[in-house]
């Protein structure tokens, strides 16, 4: 979280549309009267409150883009949290809560940025990379980009339908299962597959668990990609 989020007050939002995404992964629509600007990537605070006053948080990248109508976050359920079980379970259109931000601006985009994009996700991590895909497709930007995306299997597959349109303005995208046939785990000879090469000094973003980001960082700057155009999001929080 930045320290402008850190200074912004608590929103109230309002759920006006809940989506099921996979058998534990929704999506809540948020309206957000007055949110102030984000770029694609950020992330929020999510604070609940309890009839008895206790109250608890967790951060959670936004899905959606800075041009989408409504503020959108999905989010993966956890037996033992706090607040997923809600959000991913519970949560029905009408419910309130709070929220605080933007943040996380180190792990954004924005197509000013430029290009090459370079996005690595493994299951949920696509979350924010999605908001970075429906700001490029929002701008109409012609920036060669390139996803590569890891699950477990077809069934938990975040965006389905969107992954068409993606790959129809021209990204380029990769999905690998690793635990339906053919299974197979991102490795080196995926990721300089999947491209672009080092020396074009692409943006790369890598977000998912951390064994996983670890994985895929240390596999792209073996092969030589600048260290500082790679930034990582885990599960949890930002690097």
């Amino acid at each position: 979280m930045t320290e402008i989020g850190r200074r912004r007050p608590w929103t109230a939002v309002e759920v006006v549309e809940v989506r099921d995404e996979t058998p534990g992964i929704r999506t809540l629509a948020l309206d957000a009267p007055g949110w102030p600007e984000y770029r694609a990537g950020q992330s929020v605070d999510v604070r609940l409150t309890a009839p008895d006053g206790y109250s608890t948080q967790r951060p959670y990248s936004l899905a959606s883009a800075p041009e989408d109508a409504r503020l959108e976050l999905t989010v993966q359920r956890l037996e033992a949290g706090e607040v997923s079980p809600y959000l991913a379970g519970e949560a029905r259109v009408g419910d309130r809560f709070e929220i605080r931000g933007p943040g996380g601006r180190s792990f954004s985009w924005h197509v000013e940025d430029g290009g090459p994009l370079l996005l690595v996700a493994g299951g949920a991590g696509l979350v924010p990379l999605r908001a970075m895909l429906r700001h490029r497709l929002a701008q109409g930007a012609d920036i060669e980009t390139r996803l590569v995306l890891s699950v477990r299997s077809e069934e938990e597959l975040l965006y389905r339908d969107e992954l068409a349109a993606w790959e129809a303005a021209g990204v380029g995208a990769h999905v690998t299962f690793t635990r339906s046939g053919p299974e197979r785990r991102i490795d080196a000879a995926l990721l300089a597959e999947a491209g672009p090469l080092p020396e074009t000094s692409p943006h790369v973003f890598i977000c998912g668990s951390t064994g996983f980001v670890e994985t895929a960082a240390t596999l792209l700057l073996r092969a030589g990609h600048d260290q500082e155009r790679v930034r990582t999001e885990r599960f949890g929080g930002a690097a």
